[in-house]
């Protein structure tokens, strides 16, 4: 889905296909209408956020309000592109949230170091994941102030 002018995209970047419709069912039952775009691994990612490859001709009004980040992913994994989105002057401002299955303190702890703005572990029940989805992109997309774009370098 294409964004229209002023409408910020949600990325999410989920492996797991299970996991991924999940996701979209939880912003759909949360009636959310930015586009939503599901990336698969962390290759993908950085080919979309640093407009290469098959999105060359992105177009700047589909730069993320929020990056929804699984941490276990094919080609890099969401470490690593936490670390190439942060060390990039483009997009070192964008919003990342790690949504992953992990419970280890060294994933939590590496996120955090690696710019993180949020770390959550993917809820098993569907009620708590819907609600945790609802909470996380309600704040990212409707409180959330960004900063001017003039600010950002391009």
């Amino acid at each position: 889905m294409d964004p229209t002018p002023g409408e910020r995209t949600i990325l999410l970047v989920e492996d797991n296909d299970d996991d991924a419709e999940l996701a979209r069912l939880a912003l759909e039952e949360g009636h959310f209408r930015n586009p939503v775009v599901r990336l698969r691994d962390g290759s993908e990612v950085l080919d979309y956020l640093f407009r290469k490859g098959r999105y060359v001709t992105r177009a700047t009004s589909s730069d993320p309000a929020v990056i929804l980040l699984d941490l276990k992913l094919p080609k890099l994994d969401g470490h690593e592109v936490l670390k190439r989105v942060r060390a990039d002057a483009l997009t070192r401002r964008y919003p990342v949230v790690m949504l992953t299955n992990s419970k280890e303190e060294r994933d939590l702890v590496r996120s955090y170091e690696f710019g993180v703005n949020s770390y959550i572990q993917k809820p098993v029940d569907f009620a708590v994941f819907r609600e945790t989805m609802r909470q996380l992109v309600t704040y990212w997309i409707a409180f959330n102030e960004f900063p001017p774009s003039q600010c950002v370098a391009r």
